[in-house]
């Protein structure tokens, strides 16, 4: 079952995995290369065809209404009669809904809105970061996190002023390094001195020295200091106050007594101006509280700052202390859910209450933390007790029944059936129909097929008929009535990969292995997705045609790089390695030839496959990722693509190549108007097709009108006329397309 053969150069020692079955060949070692080369035309099955009873979908994490049409319309009418304050989490029900699509561009429009609406300083700080998760893979090599976009959605100064502008969603952010003058941000000692002795007319105590201060300014600063120093307590009689029994320091009254007299802070240390946050936050003077937390916000600057800060802001509630750590550390992630320190300011029901007294814990963060958790690693602990968070935040009937569900998929990930159960009946009195699903296969887990059966059977009686369920039935069922089921579940839905995979390996296991190829072939016409390319790949080295396999699992590589084959047992490259031994490798220039039969047949898993073997021998073109990215999109493979063309503009060894990148990724984030700057800015510099096209692009998109419809004409022929390499032909075709209309 788990035969691994090393085939490079000379044959080596392979060994079996532990639960190979008795009947498996065990070859130990193999001196002659002769015998090796017999050996590998039999054995290219690293680890053994897959088997239809170790196949099953998952239940994603995800709402899924079965009325998914009408819920969506719902939403959309509620969007246009809520309240402004509402907007912004209608926003990301809509989001979580949408979710189970997989289209990141749909989502990130969710986001952007939810954003744009949001106006409180807390949901700007998440959706923020938010955002910048989402697009990460757009970013330059060695960029902070913490650096501006230039856009005001994404802008970490912007998230920390309440307050929304709606008209904003596109517009720069008015990031700037404010400068003052030396002069103007402190006071000379002289000046100081000056002012002491002709204002004051009350001291305070601390331990032998006395800090002259002006009764009045001091008043000011609260109401129980005016009510102590002109109401009718004793104090407001005297001309000296005794406050050394306060935990005062020297330095920390003369702060104060300079603070009323001039309501600045930026004069003081980061240290006295954490003394008088809480002395503020002691004596509730708001005022000086508000300044010495917004002026603290801007010392936060990297996760060392973060972790130091944030203990001070959640002691003495510094809303936008507080906000401003938590930017940083969600502006981190993933790197910094890894951090002990880090995720001791979320994971405990102790550390959600700390947040929540400081204004900074909601369901919002919790989602944001729970969904990075389970990218990174579906069964941890973390993720576990970030749920537990996201449940205790759940305030709504749609959040609770989200928080439930995803508890339920984690759990059932861990093996551990009975608590899964628990959830997902939970997620189900939320109202969650789909979660049936995950009680079903918790049943089923625990050795209760019949009732999993009987679950599925009443679900598909009691509502209208959508493709998974009858995809879940099918696991309970056996012969032709699951084929039948899994037949249906195409029918209602064609998306769902799981029927096709199935069919496919119930036909390689009766040795009709061209059938199963074709029956994968059918959903990888419109699907492209890594584990189905994969099980392609496993067919083709069953029959032996390595050639075709050596493609899908370049193809698969290129939308995952980091793709793990045979269920997390070997890597794609390493399979590639003992593929080579099997196919003819061409030089750069045949790959250049086969690229351009490809790329004008539209094969594009080919082409794929092809420029994946290019950039092995030359990974520093930037053109060659570009091509990959313009494969990618057409393929839909929109995440992907957005990766290669982010690597094609770190690689650009040219500005006018550079922009080019540059503006198809502002496209692709919705910056028509600077997508367009950065096209004519190339041509600026050198007139080439790829700048025109780009051009024409984003007009052709953004003025439908007749007049602009001609003006892209001309563009694309201005392109035409610009040298390329070959591959443009594909494009020129679009010029056509253009002209026709």
């Amino acid at each position: 079952k788990l035969l691994s053969l090393k085939l490079k150069g000379t044959f080596k020692s392979t060994q079996v995995h532990a639960s190979s079955p008795p009947n498996t060949t065990i070859v130990n070692t193999i001196g002659s290369s002769s015998v090796a080369s017999k050996l590998r035309a039999k054995t290219m099955l690293p680890f053994g065809l897959p088997k239809t009873d170790h196949l099953e979908p998952t239940i994603e994490p995800h709402l899924k209404p079965i009325q998914l049409v009408e819920t969506l319309a719902d939403l959309y009418r509620r969007l246009g009669t809520c309240l402004e304050s509402e907007k912004s989490l209608i926003c990301i029900e809509q989001y979580s809904i949408l979710s189970s699509l997989g289209d990141p561009k749909l989502l990130r429009r969710c986001l952007r809105a939810a954003r744009q609406h949001a106006f409180d300083v807390h949901s700007k700080v998440v959706l923020s970061a938010l955002l910048r998760y989402e697009r990460r893979e757009d970013e330059h090599d060695g960029v902070s996190p913490m650096a501006c976009s230039s856009f005001i959605l994404e802008c970490p100064k912007a998230t920390l002023e309440s307050g929304c502008d709606l008209n904003s969603i596109y517009d720069h952010c008015k990031c700037y390094q404010e400068c003052t003058n030396s002069a103007d941000a402190q006071i000379s000692k002289e000046d100081e001195l000056l002012t002491l002795e002709e204002d004051s007319d009350i001291s305070f105590c601390v331990g032998n020295e006395e800090i002259d201060c002006v009764r009045s300014k001091i008043a000011a600063l609260s109401t129980p200091f005016k009510a102590m120093l002109c109401g009718s307590f004793i104090e407001s009689k005297r001309s000296k106050i005794d406050f050394s029994q306060n935990g005062i320091s020297v330095e920390l009254m003369k702060a104060v007594d300079l603070y009323s007299r001039t309501k600045r802070v930026d004069m003081f240390s980061p240290k006295i101006v954490l003394e008088l946050l809480s002395f503020a936050e002691r004596f509730c003077c708001e005022e000086m509280k508000s300044a010495c937390d917004i002026h603290l916000a801007t010392f936060v600057n990297c996760m060392e700052d973060a972790l130091v800060l944030i203990e001070y802001g959640l002691e003495d509630r510094a809303n936008v202390l507080v906000a401003s750590c938590l930017q940083v550390l969600l502006r981190e992630l993933p790197s910094s859910l890894h951090s002990p320190k880090v995720m001791r300011i979320f994971c405990s029901s102790e550390a959600r209450e700390r947040l929540a007294s400081a204004g900074h814990a909601s369901f919002l963060l919790y989602y944001f933390l729970s969904q990075v958790a389970m990218e990174e690693d579906k069964v941890s602990n973390t993720t576990v007790m970030l749920l537990e968070r996201l449940k205790e935040c759940a305030t709504l009937k749609w959040q609770k029944a989200l928080a439930l569900h995803q508890l339920g998929c984690v759990w059932l990930e861990r093996l551990e059936y009975k608590s899964a159960q628990c959830y997902f009946e939970a997620a189900t009195e939320a109202g969650h129909v789909y979660s049936l699903a995950g009680i079903a296969r918790s049943r089923y887990k625990q050795g209760q097929q019949h009732s999993a059966y009987k679950l599925m059977n009443t679900l598909i009686s009691e509502y209208k008929a959508v493709g998974w369920m009858y995809q879940e039935r099918s696991l309970y069922n056996t012969g032709e009535n699951k084929i039948a089921d899994l037949n249906t579940a195409t029918e209602l839905d064609p998306t769902l990969s799981f029927p096709y995979k199935y069919r496919a390996v119930s036909k390689a296991e009766k040795k009709q292995t061209k059938d199963a190829i074709s029956e994968i072939d059918r959903i990888i016409q419109f699907k492209l997705a890594p584990d189905c390319l994969e099980l392609r790949a496993w067919f083709f080295i069953a029959i032996e045609d390595y050639g075709s396999a050596l493609r899908d699992i370049r193809a698969m590589l290129t939308l995952e790089p980091s793709y793990k084959m045979f269920n997390v047992r070997l890597s794609g490259d390493d399979l590639i390695d003992l593929l080579n031994h099997k196919v003819q490798q061409g030089s750069q220039a045949d790959c250049w030839l086969q690229l351009y039969d490809q790329w004008s047949s539209i094969d594009d898993i080919g082409s794929l496959a092809i420029i994946h073997q290019m950039l092995v021998n030359d990974p520093w073109k930037s053109l060659l990722r570009f091509r990959q990215s313009l494969l990618l999109l057409r393929l839909n493979c929109k995440k992907a693509a957005m990766r290669c063309l982010q690597l094609a503009c770190n690689l650009s060894s040219s500005e006018h190549e550079k922009l080019i990148y540059e503006g198809w990724i502002l496209y692709d984030t919705g910056h028509r108007e600077e997508a367009l700057a950065k096209a004519e800015k190339s041509i600026l510099i050198q007139r080439s097709f790829e700048a025109f096209f780009l051009k024409a692009y984003t007009l052709s998109d953004s003025n439908p009108d007749p007049e602009s419809s001609s003006y892209v004409i001309e563009l694309l022929e201005e392109a035409i006329r610009c040298p390329s390499d070959g591959l443009r032909k594909g494009q020129v075709s679009v010029g056509t397309f253009f002209k026709y209309l």
